[in-house]
């Protein structure tokens, strides 16, 4: 695979909307550097003793991918949900955005360049017929699958207890990763009132 395949290569589906905003999966962005070259790498550029950029008490974030000998470095900054700057980032906000930094450097190679061009689909593909709209014939608790059920029981979980600790970012962020709308409607009703109206605001705050 060449870099002109990489250019061509359509992620749509492995791409995540949040606050209108398109983010790729790095897990897959990287399976897909392997898969084009197997002697591909990424290196988290070091500040002294840190792995980020100290900005004012915010955080800048540089990452090094190298496929087919060729090295691209691209920064980023330390944000949250609302893609703001934060002031003094956890370790968790850091890694975060190192690999999303990662991901950003990959298109920089191609992969899912025409996302960051504000393109919806790679040069040449035809826009994929609109899906009917359809109404569901069964309970939203029944439309999801028994695995799932677990794991967003365990994500409405962690949002409260990220709330009750005054953790808002963390909430928000654990609220947003969970796309899929039957999935939506049953953490949503997993929820307590002042949870959702603590979400409420938080997201048109």
């Amino acid at each position: 695979m060449s870099i002109e395949n990489l250019l061509k290569t359509n992620v749509n589906d492995h791409v995540e909307q949040k606050n209108r905003l398109s983010y790729l999966s790095w897990a897959w962005a990287w399976a897909e550097a392997l898969k084009a070259d197997p002697a591909a790498t990424y290196k988290v550029e070091m500040f002294g003793d840190k792995c980020y950029m100290d900005i004012n008490g915010t955080a800048m974030v540089w990452v090094t991918v190298t496929i087919f000998g060729k090295s691209m470095t691209c920064q980023l900054p330390v944000m949250d949900y609302k893609n703001k700057a934060i002031l003094n980032p956890d370790a968790f906000a850091v890694n975060t955005a190192i690999m999303r930094c990662m991901t950003k450097a990959l298109s920089l190679h191609g992969l899912g360049l025409y996302i960051y061009a504000g393109e919806d689909l790679p040069e040449g593909e035809e826009a994929p017929k609109p899906v009917p709209k359809h109404t569901p014939t069964k309970p939203v608790q029944e439309m999801v699958k028994e695995d799932r059920k677990e794991v967003l029981l365990t994500s409405a979980k962690f949002i409260v207890a990220s709330m009750d600790a005054g953790e808002m970012d963390e909430a928000i962020q654990e609220w947003e990763a969970i796309t899929d709308p039957e999935e939506k409607t049953h953490l949503w009703s997993m929820l307590d009132s002042k949870y959702r109206s603590a979400i409420k605001k938080a997201k048109n705050g």
